[in-house]
């Protein structure tokens, strides 16, 4: 007889089993509840991780102990002495035209002011948005600062890391800080040019085994920074990968970036330093250069960095956006590759449609991720009932990020409309107001509204194929 067997038959043997394995079922299911209420998240996501877990008895301890929500409180207090080390290099401009609501709402939850550009250049599509990054990089005379959460090690990838060697062999001070988990693919082979050239790498959350300690595996850095010379900055939803270059994918990913220059790259320039101060461990005082904050020009565009990840309660990127369809008056376009809406977010877009906005929501056909494909079509009742005209884009995957309301505000960045983004997620978007940037904003999605397909009320919606894997979808979004 095996010692499984043994086991097995000693455990059989003992009186009131059945009772036991209920009284530690109960138990564990108490203890887990509890630990998930103190959380105090939403009433809905709260009973979905209950409900969920509790018919996974013990393998759901795991799950949530690796996967579940976080507060950070030590991170976000390590996150707070970083950016007081550096506060003396923002320019607050409270006096400004710009600084209305949003502004100050923007200012409240982030701590990053209202500021301007003197250049905001949309970028579509991947290899604009290289070619772009690679000029910027050949003319750099000081520093290159980069934050991604995909690097692939691809053509793209060794394209662009092969650039930052040569920059780096001449002198010009290079970092990059990748998330341990999208760029998990870079292995040291790929980055030891980089570093044998003198460049910096740091990594976003390493995936560390720490006894009694929850792992951050699901708190990852989902933002694209580029900083150059504190004068250029790039920002948007284009990670570094062949599977975002339609010059050399056919089916690659369709998606937006920013190009942007003037007072505003100080703000993104902030946020990269925060980050690299927080995931390497340095000395804030270590940019203290003159060069790292150069006195830039004010520009005509009002611009906003806005943040937000689990160091912060306040959702800064989500409230922003509930605001900015509140204070609609004419239009309000939304485009996101993952549409989980919280109530909040439909009872702004619903309200928009219903007080006679010109309210559309463009979404991609099928995205990468089925289930996030299913449940955002679990809202798209509800959405046409109020009105809102909802588009799915197809054939390629739809990755831009983007929210165009009125003529004059926008807001473009890496954070997508559903719950990971809004809460567990570090994300980085910019809020442009400004005329020329929204019509030519308004132009691009124009056309992507007009190739794509326009859902109607009265589509097939079988039980077994459409209506309930979209209902058993849209029970999971809150765990999305």
């Amino acid at each position: 007889m095996t010692y499984f067997e043994t086991a097995w038959a000693w455990l059989g043997e003992l009186p009131a089993l059945g009772l036991y394995l209920l009284l530690a079922w109960l138990a564990y299911v108490l203890g887990l509840s509890l630990w998930i209420i103190l959380q105090k998240r939403e009433p809905v996501a709260t009973l979905s991780w209950v409900m969920s877990l509790a018919l996974l008895p013990y393998v759901g301890f795991l799950i949530y102990f690796l996967l579940g929500p976080q507060k950070i409180q030590r991170q976000r207090l390590r996150r707070g002495r970083s950016r007081s080390g550096l506060e003396q290099f923002s320019t607050p401009n409270g006096d400004k035209p710009e600084c209305l609501e949003l502004a100050r709402l923007g200012q409240a939850t982030t701590g990053l002011p209202p500021s301007s550009a003197t250049s905001a250049q949309w970028l579509v599509d991947g290899h604009a948005k290289y070619e772009a990054l690679l000029s910027a990089i050949a003319d750099a005379r000081h520093h290159v600062h980069l934050e991604y959460y995909i690097w692939a090690p691809d053509k793209t990838g060794l394209r662009l890391r092969d650039a930052l060697v040569d920059r780096a062999r001449e002198g010009i001070q290079v970092r990059l800080l990748l998330d341990a988990v999208g760029a998990g693919g870079m292995r040291r082979r790929h980055l030891r040019p980089l570093l044998d050239a003198g460049a910096e790498i740091g990594w976003f959350h390493p995936t560390k085994f720490r006894p009694f300690t929850r792992p951050w595996l699901n708190l990852r850095s989902h933002r694209k920074i580029v900083v150059v010379d504190g004068r250029v900055g790039f920002v948007g939803g284009i990670n570094v990968t062949d599977e975002e270059n339609e010059a050399l994918r056919t089916d690659a990913f369709r998606d937006l970036h920013l190009r942007l220059e003037g007072q505003v790259v100080r703000s993104l320039q902030l946020v990269f330093v925060e980050d690299w101060v927080y995931a390497a461990g340095c000395d804030p005082r270590a940019f203290g250069e003159a060069e790292y904050w150069p006195q830039l020009e004010d520009g005509t565009i009002g611009a906003q960095v806005l943040v937000s990840g689990p160091d912060s309660s306040w959702e800064a990127i989500h409230r922003l956006k509930v605001a900015a369809i509140h204070e609609a008056r004419r239009r309000v376009w939304l485009v996101t590759p993952y549409f989980v809406p919280g109530e909040a977010a439909r009872m702004a877009l619903t309200s928009a449609a219903l007080g006679g906005l010109d309210t559309r929501l463009l979404v991609p056909r099928r995205s990468d991720s089925r289930l996030a494909t299913l449940a955002a079509r679990s809202y798209f009742d509800e959405l046409l009932k109020a009105g809102v005209k909802v588009y799915e884009y197809g054939p390629r995957m739809l990755h831009t990020k983007a929210l165009l309301v009125d003529e004059d505000l926008c807001i473009v960045g890496s954070a997508n409309f559903d719950h990971r983004s809004f809460r567990l997620n570090f994300e980085i978007s910019a809020m442009l107001r400004d005329q020329d940037s929204c019509q030519a904003l308004e132009r691009l999605l124009g056309g992507e509204f007009d190739q794509a397909e326009r859902v109607r009320v009265d589509r097939p919606m079988g039980l077994w194929r459409h209506r309930l894997p979209e209902a058993f979808a849209r029970l999971l979004s809150p765990l999305l």
